[in-house]
């Protein structure tokens, strides 16, 4: 054998026993094919490179779940202007697609399809073209659907009624023609559906207005007919119909009254006038366009000097709506540019399967993440609640260090999860180390001024009973904002309840006595007793929201959160709160929340601490009124504990639970009882 043949079989054995990585990844085989597409003058996605690995966070975007599949892909506002690329459905495991805020182009591919698994599909603000697929109709799991500010024409799909999941649809903004499917509502789960500013015609239809967790509905902008469901009115302000002049309906108060005419057919379009002929619309499906009277190639002549001056009609009516499009879109671009420059956004998006589906179900109503004044809470000069700029920006922290603390939100940091947010640890670049709680846009209250406000009360918190906030971090982008508080290593109250015999986590005597006396502090504050500062009811205390420190110091956490929260969503965490025997009886009849409910769920916990056990039974408060200390002191502690102070602890949770609110003491009264003196009036 030659050397130059022996050269050849070596090389050709080595490159098939070591074939190029790129052949051997289907994920990176397509990500690279996507990165052609997106971006072909290789100008934004340089780190995508057929010899590295997309999980070990080289790749700019792109984030994978804990068994290394590519799980994310978070390109808003990255200056792409290619198009979306077929290749994506090998990514079989994608749960979330960001790619808004860029200039593709071109047709939604309809193998985009083939993501069984996404949830969130984002390619609002761009420059898309073509019909929307109806293949969409297969992604059972997808929960958020934004296609909004694009050039998309035809009809919506019917086949958008079977995604089951879907809570938002955001369709505003194109050339949508046709009528509003019946079909979306059959959406039990949508809460969101905007197609304002589109070409739609006919009626809205009643099983629409019916469906069942709805809350916004806007139709602005198109040319309906008919009478409006009088279902709607329960939206109020979520129903928006302006620029239909030909809706009408009773209880609406920009709408006329309907006449025979209006309900003659309501489900028909309008028709187009040639003189005094019109084209003849029989019964069509909801999501039909109006075609002309054809027959394959041939037209029939009967109809054709008609249909020649409305298609006349057509193309000038089509010019001049296109005009107005393009020009109305160019100013929303022009005006989101501006908004992004004054907003840092660096959104490589990363959410563990587990947080979206708690977000999508449980959060309050989803709106799109194009808001009319933009969602900037930070933006240079804005008056952040009488806080100056400078102490706002020793709180500001930008988007790079909370995912550079948490590892891109890596599964492992998750910490826990509520029905609005999700809390992870992490490590920022000092060393120190903090827990980030990320709450979605959605759960924040929609007032800009009111979410300023509540974020001034919670930096202006500070306190050795509360856990301190290190600052904050709003992303447009990712229509979430982040709350970074010192991180607390003992985990909370509920960690020391329900032990059994010879458990080292047992709490001593004097350590429960300790935590009792430094809750009640915390709550002092909260109430303002000891300090100049307004009052706050914390409205959630319980032994969840008790954190335990490494010197086993309570500290109060989510003091103020409910000042950035929806009412819905501090009404969900109050049925958790309820279901544990913290609500105070009298909310019941007053659905308000005052300093007598604090001391209620004070005194729970006091009760918790003393015995021991997260559920209260009568028999441990009937025990503790007559001092029988077996029956409501934990046996854990084998009788090592105080008499005298059981029985006055016993004594600050009777009255504290006490079902008068007028009967339970104050907060400082229950401090001094305890035996640290103020100035206040003793304890009853």
């Amino acid at each position: 054998m030659g050397i130059s043949s022996l050269i050849f079989s070596l090389l050709t054995l080595f490159l098939l026993t070591h074939p190029p990585l790129v052949c051997g990844n289907a994920e990176l085989r397509a990500l690279i094919d996507i990165k052609a597409s997106l971006d072909p003058e290789n100008t934004f996605l340089s780190t995508w490179t057929v010899s590295g690995d997309p999980c070990d966070g080289s790749f700019e975007g792109v984030a994978c779940n804990d068994k290394g599949q590519v799980a994310n892909i978070s390109l808003q506002s990255k200056g792409l202007t290619g198009k979306v690329s077929p290749a994506i459905s090998g990514l079989k495991h994608l749960t979330g697609l960001y790619l808004h805020y860029n200039s593709l182009y071109g047709e939604i591919p309809r193998e985009i399809s083939n993501l069984t698994e996404l949830s969130d599909l984002y390619l609002n603000v761009n420059n898309l073209s073509g019909n929307i697929p109806p293949e969409l109709g297969n992604m059972d799991s997808l929960q958020v659907l934004q296609l909004c500010y694009n050039q998309l024409t035809g009809s919506i799909p019917t086949q958008l009624g079977s995604l089951k999941n879907l809570s938002v649809l955001a369709l505003q903004y194109n050339q949508l023609t046709g009528a509003i499917p019946a079909r979306l509502g059959d959406l039990g789960m949508l809460m969101r559906l905007d197609l304002s500013f589109n070409r739609l015609f006919g009626s809205i239809p009643t099983r629409l207005a019916d469906a069942p967790l709805l809350e916004v509905l806007d139709v602005r902008n198109n040319t309906l007919s008919g009478n409006v469901p009088p279902a709607l009115k329960r939206l109020v302000e979520g129903f928006q119909y302006e620029n239909n002049t030909r809706l009408c309906g009773v209880g609406f108060s920009a709408l006329r009254a309907c006449s025979a005419l209006d309900h003659s057919n309501p489900n028909r379009p309008e028709p187009y006038q040639s003189g005094t002929t019109s084209i003849s619309t029989r019964d069509i499906p909801d999501t039909a366009n109006l075609k002309s009277n054809c027959s394959k190639s041939r037209c029939s002549n009967s109809s054709k000097t008609p249909q020649a001056s409305v298609i006349i009609g057509v193309i000038v009516v089509t010019i001049a709506l296109s005009a107005i499009g393009v020009l109305t879109f160019s100013q929303y671009r022009r005006r989101k540019q501006k908004l992004r420059s004054a907003f840092d956004i660096s959104d490589n998006h990363v959410s563990t399967d587990q947080v979206v589906e708690v977000y999508r179900k449980n959060g309050s109503p989803l709106v799109s993440l194009e808001y009319s004044k933009g969602w900037d809470p930070f933006a240079d000069g804005r008056n952040f609640g009488g806080f100056s700029q400078e102490a706002l920006q020793s709180y500001r922290f930008n988007l790079e260090e909370v995912e550079s603390a948490t590892q891109y939100f890596a599964g492992k940091n998750l910490l826990g999860r509520s029905n609005f947010s999700a809390i992870y640890r992490g490590i920022l670049r000092d060393g120190s180390f903090v827990a980030i709680k990320s709450i979605t846009k959605t759960s924040c209250k929609s007032e800009e001024d009111e979410f300023l406000k509540g974020l001034n009360i919670l930096a202006t918190l500070s306190h050795e009973n509360l856990v301190r906030l290190r600052g904050f971090c709003c992303s447009k982008g990712r229509g979430e904002c982040f709350l970074i508080y010192d991180f607390i290593p003992n985990g909370n109250l509920l960690y020391y309840l329900d032990l059994k015999e010879g458990d080292n986590r047992v709490l001593e005597w004097s350590t429960r006595v300790s935590i009792i006396n430094g809750i009640a502090k915390g709550i002092e504050y909260l109430h303002g007793c000891t300090v100049n500062k307004p009052a706050l009811v914390h409205q959630n205390i319980s032994a969840g929201k008790v954190l335990i420190d490494q010197r086993f110091k309570p500290l109060l956490s989510d003091s103020g959160l409910h000042k950035l929260l929806t009412n819905d969503i501090v009404f969900s965490a109050l049925k958790a709160c309820a279901a544990m025997g913290y609500l105070a009886p009298e909310y019941t009849t007053t659905g308000r929340f005052t300093e007598k409910s604090d001391i209620y769920a004070f005194g729970v916990l006091v009760f918790q601490i003393l015995s021991g056990k997260r559920k209260l039974t009568s028999s441990i408060r009937v025990a503790s009124e007559s001092c029988r200390f077996p029956d409501f002191i934990d046996k854990n502690l084998h009788g090592r504990f105080s008499e005298y102070e059981a029985a006055k602890l016993a004594k600050v949770a009777l009255t504290c639970t006490h079902e008068s609110p007028e009967k339970r003491p104050s907060m400082e009264a229950i401090i001094q009882e305890l035996g640290n003196y103020t100035n206040c009036s003793r304890f009853p």
